[in-house]
């Protein structure tokens, strides 16, 4: 570009008014989106407001974990100090970024541990963020967090209840699944379908590897299976033992 050029677009930009002006983005990267993030979950075990107070938009929509929609206030409120005995970190891994124009686009893993009175717990979420350039500054206007799931922790299994659970289960007619032993563990396969492992979480409730939800083998009053009930967010399909 040559001098007399450049000086005409430096005259027009400064001719602009200063709102204008003030709406033009600047520049941001991946790193300091990554950087502002961590800063605000750095902020969050001593209960420093701050960050999100600087951050987060006054008009955000936010989402958490639970499904709760929170407004800047029930996000800035709930930053407050660790109970005593409480310690932990939250880390951004993993960011992922689209950023054009005034619109920065910042998808991370939020990896937590937590410490409670020597006890070590651990959780993963996925976090997408929106930030958007306005009045001079680059905040968040939308947030939505997900938890990964995990599965629970495993049981003692008890081969000999095996026999009460074994057979069919009939949802309607032509559609059933078979329980059965295999070794020292206990299978189901759905008629058309791979056969799954049933992992033992309680007596009477198991779990499927990688799979959200529960199967409860119901009891009766003579305390006799009757039912195989299919737990998917506190909402059963029930499948009656034949």
């Amino acid at each position: 570009m040559n001098h007399s050029l450049f000086r005409i677009l430096l005259l027009a930009f400064f001719s602009l008014p200063l709102s204008a002006r003030a709406a033009e983005p600047t520049h941001i990267t991946q790193d300091e989106l990554v950087r502002r993030t961590q800063r605000m979950f750095d902020a969050v075990v001593p209960g420093d407001k701050a960050p999100w107070i600087e951050y987060i938009a006054g008009d955000v929509i936010y989402f958490d974990e639970k499904g709760c929609l929170h407004d800047k206030k029930s996000l800035v409120d709930d930053v407050s100090p660790l109970p005593k005995g409480y310690s932990g970190s939250i880390k951004v891994m993993s960011p992922k970024s689209h950023i054009e124009g005034p619109i920065a686009i910042l998808s991370y893993d939020s990896d937590e541990t937590e410490t409670i009175w020597g006890q070590h717990l651990a959780a993963r979420y996925h976090n997408t963020d929106t930030w958007m350039f306005r009045n001079g500054k680059w905040q968040i206007i939308a947030g939505q967090v997900l938890r990964y799931y995990e599965d629970p922790a495993q049981g003692a299994t008890d081969v000999t209840k095996f026999p009460d659970y074994i057979g069919t289960y009939e949802l309607t007619e032509g559609q059933r699944t078979i329980i059965f032993s295999e070794g020292n563990g206990l299978s189901m396969q759905r008629e058309g379908r791979a056969k799954e492992a049933l992992l033992p979480e309680s007596p009477d409730l198991f779990f499927r590897k990688g799979v959200e939800g529960r199967i409860f083998f119901h009891r009766n009053t003579q305390g006799k299976i009757d039912a195989l009930y299919n737990r998917r967010n506190n909402e059963d399909v029930v499948w009656k033992k034949k």
